[in-house]
């Protein structure tokens, strides 16, 4: 399988970075409450007194969302609605734990991450414009079609994996119980994304290992190197 960014997207969002992780071995019988508290605490720390808006992170998805067309007050990337959440509750509900941890993680580092469950993805996953012909099954079951020209996670089949760029993601992929091989993606458009990139994946992909001990492969991506190609 692989997974790549479209060359217009490099075309439209010079500024993209995004790293990717595939780990094989998932089980939920463990405990990631450690490193949870850990990513938080961080979050806690940089938030202060502040708002999420105030993040450079959170400030260069916005400035994406108004570049594609919509409201950044309205569709807000995932990263954000996470870092209000947490703001406002103290706290995010405790899901599964590989998403419990991608989810601090992405308190910490203000940057979304999106986590598919690779026995529902087909072939590969391209972020691309939709043709308007793709389907997107929600959580709640309701099967849309994203507009033509949105950003979208597609797979080999024509399923859209997540809409609106890093706005929402499909029920379709979802991390469940039973889920064992993963794609965890990772991106960020500020000034010192790349950095930031290559630390949230170190230390993912560190956690990663010694919670289910399984080496995670990984990759930094960008126009250059744009493809991530992994062994399912």
């Amino acid at each position: 399988m692989h997974f790549q960014h479209a060359n217009e997207i490099w075309h439209d969002f010079p500024e993209l970075r995004a790293g990717t992780i595939f780990i094989d071995g998932v089980r939920s019988d463990v405990s990631v409450d450690d490193a949870v508290l850990r990513f938080q605490a961080i979050a806690n720390d940089r938030l202060g007194e502040n708002s999420e808006s105030d993040l450079p992170e959170i400030q260069a998805w916005r400035r994406t969302f108004a570049k594609m067309g919509l409201k950044p007050t309205q569709y807000r990337s995932a990263s954000e609605a996470l870092l209000r959440r947490f703001r406002k509750e103290g706290a995010l509900p405790a899901i599964h734990p590989l998403i419990d941890l991608c989810n601090a993680a992405s308190l910490a580092f203000a940057i979304p991450i999106a986590v598919f469950d690779l026995a529902f993805v087909s072939e590969h996953l391209h972020v691309r414009r939709a043709l308007g012909n793709e389907t997107y099954l929600t959580f709640s079951g309701e099967v849309e079609k994203p507009e033509p020209g949105e950003v979208i996670f597609a797979d080999a089949e024509g399923r859209a994996h997540a809409r609106r760029w890093t706005n929402r993601q499909s029920g379709l992929s979802a991390i469940r119980p039973q889920t064992t091989r993963a794609l965890i993606v990772a991106e960020a458009l500020h000034e010192m994304a790349r950095e930031d990139i290559e630390r949230l994946v170190t230390s993912l992909s560190q956690t990663l290992e010694s919670t289910w001990g399984a080496r995670p492969n990984s990759a930094l991506l960008e126009r250059a190197s744009a493809r991530f190609d992994f062994l399912v």
